[in-house]
């Protein structure tokens, strides 16, 4: 199956457990892209001990899983484009969408 997720909360915790369960489904051998815009673009940013959502991004990309990241809410942020967050743009965000078999938001 080929799933989205989308994450727009900055919140340690929401994108912690996004990155969960995109690392879960990476394992049970679906196509997985994560697409971050809005305050989602932060994740790194917010990461904690307790929450350590750079650990879980870093396990998602080393597993197959395609990170993209809004480059108009990275540049909102004066952030830096990187391997864990990449310039994208809403084309990317669409065809994540579109190509989906199911989509889920955080």
């Amino acid at each position: 199956m080929k799933i989205g997720v989308i994450i727009s909360s900055n919140d340690a915790e929401t994108c912690w457990n996004a990155l969960r369960c995109a690392n879960y489904s990476i394992g049970q051998k679906d196509e997985v892209k994560v697409f971050f815009m809005g305050k989602g673009v932060e994740y790194q940013a917010v990461s904690t001990e307790k929450f350590n959502t750079v650990e879980q991004a870093d396990k998602f990309h080393k597993s197959g899983g395609k990170i993209f990241a809004c480059g108009t809410c990275i540049k909102s942020r004066e952030q830096e484009s990187s391997e864990l967050c990449p310039i994208s743009t809403l084309k990317d965000m669409y065809d994540i969408v579109k190509e989906s078999d199911r989509t889920v938001t955080f």
